[in-house]
């Protein structure tokens, strides 16, 4: 049986044809270019210099504060530069830039063993020391939603392999090549919080990928794959939670409250080879799709450039309109192609000019699709006219801060609301103003 979520919307699957089908292919870069700011949290720490030379895994930044996390090297070479660099953020965020010796020589690595007799108190520690982070878009430090505490019971631990962002195949082919990783690293996370079923949810547009999960989950204790509608945002996690256990995060909850977890699959794959290889995460797989001449499923370093990435695929087939980070619903526009790939960077996405054209706002008809559609169950109409107005108190009533920001009331509007635009700019300044004591 298909499950599935109240709510979401259907756009053109067809957007995944270019690269659903093109096996994973190595690309290794000659410089990298390493943001310390990859995850929620204060920006780690660099712990090297210009001139050092480092070794593929060494650690070059600490952790700073609760939900910091380690940043590893992920080439050989010389460090020939740590200084503040443009990001997709507010500020630069300070990098370190390596220059790659091609010797991929690592730093010693401790493994721990196999996920099904290591420990599990030694597992979320290595899973911190390896600087894992969401790799779904989130960035969330893996190690700390793992660490839940001695009152709070976890009865599932969801792998999201939906994938249901536009043009992203990224974790469809790691499913469909790796899946031992992912049902591993699976495996790992049960081990370390105590969880008895572990639950791989995948769209039914992704066959192949849900009959080698299946074969991949064969003989391995509480692991079993959930076939979902194929629905956005059918990824999100408060609606993998209600589409798999039918039960619902409270408002401004955690999915803890409510006894999961939610791991994406490709942070799955990491877990597993932090654990039984010791690695740390310095490379993921990345979808190039859209306007470029040979789209592809690559698997980079991280800080690797989107230029590089893009020349690699053969460069832009016609004019670009918009770049996008990410699928085109979530995804952010990149103001270049200067941009290094993140640990959550699943995807760049090349639309035309003619792809990229928005069409201007236009009076609301009020025919209620919006409320209609919305996943979370929000008013975006009433939720618009609080966020436009920067009544953040009334926002905040109409429970501004549970949207999720999917972007389904946007692309459903027939008037063309920016309905997102509104909702993350006025969830920025709502933030500004917490950190200012406002």
């Amino acid at each position: 049986m298909k499950a599935t979520f109240r709510g979401g919307v259907h756009p053109a699957h067809h957007s995944k044809n270019q690269s659903k089908g093109l096996a994973i292919r190595e690309f290794v870069t000659d410089t990298v270019q390493i943001p310390l700011n990859m995850h929620i949290g204060a920006p780690s720490n660099p712990c090297v210099q210009k001139g050092d030379l480092v070794k593929m895994g060494q650690m070059i930044a600490e952790p700073v504060g609760f939900l910091g996390v380690p940043v590893h090297a992920s080439v050989s070479g010389e460090v020939i530069d740590v200084c503040p660099m443009p990001t997709l953020g507010e500020n630069p965020a300070m990098s370190v830039i390596i220059k790659n010796d091609f010797k991929d020589e690592w730093t010693e690595l401790h493994p721990l063993g196999d996920v099904e007799t290591v420990d599990p108190s030694l597992i979320i520690p290595a899973v911190k020391a390896a600087g894992i982070v969401g790799m779904g878009g989130a960035s969330f430090p893996t190690h700390v939603k793992l660490s839940i505490k001695p009152e709070q019971q976890c009865d599932y631990i969801l792998a999201n392999g939906a994938e249901c962002e536009t043009h992203l195949t990224c974790d469809h082919r790691l499913m469909l090549e790796e899946a031992e990783r992912v049902v591993g690293g699976l495996r790992a996370v049960m081990r370390a919080v105590g969880c008895k079923q572990g639950v791989i949810g995948i769209e039914d547009n992704k066959p192949d990928a849900i009959e080698a999960m299946q074969k991949a989950c064969e003989g391995r204790e509480g692991v079993r794959v959930q076939v979902l509608a194929t629905k956005y945002p059918q990824g999100g996690e408060k609606q993998l939670i209600e589409a798999i256990t039918g039960r619902q995060v409270p408002t401004g909850g955690l999915p803890i409250g409510c006894g999961c977890i939610v791991v994406n699959v490709a942070t799955c794959a990491a877990i597993y080879d932090a654990v039984t290889k010791g690695m740390p995460l310095v490379q993921r797989i990345t979808t190039v799709t859209g306007a470029v001449r040979t789209p592809a499923n690559l698997r980079v370093r991280i800080g690797t450039l989107a230029d590089t990435i893009i020349g690699e695929c053969g460069g832009f087939s016609t004019e670009p309109g918009k770049i996008f980070a990410g699928g085109a619903m979530t995804g952010m526009c990149l103001p270049d192609t200067m941009q290094p790939i993140t640990k959550a960077g699943g995807g760049i996405v090349v639309m035309t000019k003619e792809q990229a054209l928005t069409g201007e706002e236009s009076p609301c008809i009020r025919c209620g699709k919006c409320q209609e559609i919305c996943p979370i169950g929000l008013k975006p109409l009433q939720l618009k006219l609080s966020c436009d107005a920067e009544d953040f108190d009334k926002a905040k009533k109409q429970n501004l801060m549970d949207c999720t920001l999917c972007g389904s009331c946007s692309f459903i509007c027939p008037a063309r609301r920016h309905l997102t635009v509104s909702f993350k700019i006025a969830k920025q300044k709502i933030a500004a103003l917490a950190r200012k004591g406002g």
